[in-house]
């Protein structure tokens, strides 16, 4: 078996269950970025006749960047809440009702009318999506073969980026209609069907259940603390993700504002309904060209983690999403340089997010796997909600009338230094490559 490549001599029923997984977290991914690709159209729509003209601009920056942070905050929420359900209730009947919560919540989002029902709605949508990844990255974990774990964890993340680039041509071919593109996000409910017939809980799961006793319990989110062992990685996968999940979230993701930016004056001359469906195309393409990059910077991760061990091929990642930011924000002057760059940025600012599929599930044992993973990755989704704040702060204190985009320019490679959180995070975490998962530790 040693010589066997890792997709080689895998069970059909853990294919099935990757490929369910990945589905799940891919219309997850897809949602969360349908929101990015139209945040600043449709607030600008939601805001257009409330606010006066000459402040139109700084309120839609200011209110995209509150949008962004409420998300953030449901992220969190939901992750804590779902992770602990992800152990109590089973992986299978978390996946089912974070897939219903956030399907349904993103379609509503499509007739919100003002700035607090699409808070609302943007918070609901995002306690499912929240919660989806830790079941589907546990269940994952627990049903493939130890050798061939790490990549299969990889290619779930990997795949999100595929959920990504279909926001991306859901945004182009739905023009400047932002409403229906959160009414084509409601379908991937459709996906709790094959789950409920196809999919049952992990063996693993199922008997850490049975043997849970006193201070063994399966989901008791004060597990992650009491043991001296799972505290520390527990902060050291918190300090991980606060650094991939800020640099993305706080700066990543803004990159199509800063495109719209610097190509706002081709379009000067253009109706105002055309000229936005210009600049949703060109967006579009743009984030569809970071993904790519972002699909294969997740490979890359997991591959390289194989090799050299989860943490040094994190510190490199991390360096290489710093370099990426600077690049990307401060070299995005045209049409060109906004694909070349977003391809880099997707690359390097991406990968470090399959560590939280490789590295995470191998930090808990069973009875805490989906709880850990789920506590860790929205923990730093809380404490990254303010950097959208920090960054639209930023930009206004750095604007120039003369150049528009030098304000959001500033602010990104500020905000960027997140990433360094994430080195304290590495020192902190053990190397697990080659290990298996944990059953149990001392309590």
């Amino acid at each position: 078996m040693a010589s066997l490549r890792w997709y080689q001599g895998v069970p059909r029923y853990a294919w099935l269950v990757l490929i369910i997984a990945a589905l799940g977290w891919l219309f997850d991914a897809m949602d969360q970025n349908l929101f990015n690709l139209v945040r600043q159209p449709s607030v600008k729509e939601l805001l257009e006749g409330r606010v006066p003209a000459e402040r139109l601009d700084e309120a839609v920056r200011q209110t995209a960047g509150m949008l962004t942070a409420v998300f953030l905050v449901g992220w969190a929420c939901g992750g804590f809440i779902f992770g602990m359900l992800g152990d109590r209730l089973g992986r299978t009947r978390t996946m089912i009702l974070t897939i219903c919560i956030y399907a349904l919540f993103t379609g509503l989002n499509g007739l919100v009318q003002t700035i607090p029902q699409y808070a609302l709605c943007r918070f609901i949508t995002a306690l499912g999506v929240g919660g989806e990844f830790a079941a589907g990255a546990a269940l994952v974990a627990e049903v493939w073969p130890e050798r061939s774990r790490p990549m299969a964890l990889g290619t779930l993340q990997a795949l999100s980026a595929v959920g990504n680039m279909g926001a991306a041509v859901i945004n182009i071919l739905a023009g400047a209609d932002w409403r229906v593109v959160y009414f084509v996000g409601a379908l991937p409910a459709l996906l709790v069907i094959w789950i409920r017939a196809s999919l049952r809980e992990p063996e693993r799961w199922r008997r850490a259940v049975a043997e849970g006793g006193a201070g063994k319990e399966v989901g008791n989110i004060s597990g992650l603390f009491r043991d001296p062992v799972l505290r520390r990685h527990t902060i050291a996968g918190t300090l991980i993700a606060l650094a991939g999940v800020g640099g993305l979230w706080g700066v990543g993701f803004f990159l199509p504002d800063l495109i719209r930016g610097v190509m706002q004056p081709e379009v000067s001359g253009l109706a105002k309904r055309e000229a936005s469906a210009q600049l949703s195309r060109w967006v579009g393409q743009a984030f569809l060209l970071q993904n790519v990059g972002a699909f294969f910077g997740m490979f890359a991760y997991a591959a390289l983690s194989e090799r050299t061990g989860r943490r040094p091929a994190l510190v490199l990642f991390f360096l290489l999403a710093f370099g990426a930011v600077q690049a990307a924000f401060w070299g995005v002057q045209d049409l060109t340089t906004a694909f070349a760059l977003s391809v880099v940025l997707g690359f390097c600012a991406l990968a470090p997010f399959s560590a939280f599929a490789v590295y995470f599930p191998e930090l808990y044992p069973t009875r805490l796997r989906a709880t850990g993973v789920g506590f860790c990755y929205n923990c730093a989704r809380l404490l990254a909600a303010v950097a959208p704040f920090v960054l639209g702060n930023l930009a206004a204190s750095f604007s120039v009338p003369s150049d528009p985009t030098r304000g959001l320019r500033v602010a990104a490679g500020l905000v960027a230094c997140v990433y360094f959180v994430g080195f304290l995070g590495v020192a902190m975490g053990p190397e697990t490559r080659g290990k298996p998962l944990l059953e149990d530790v001392p309590v």
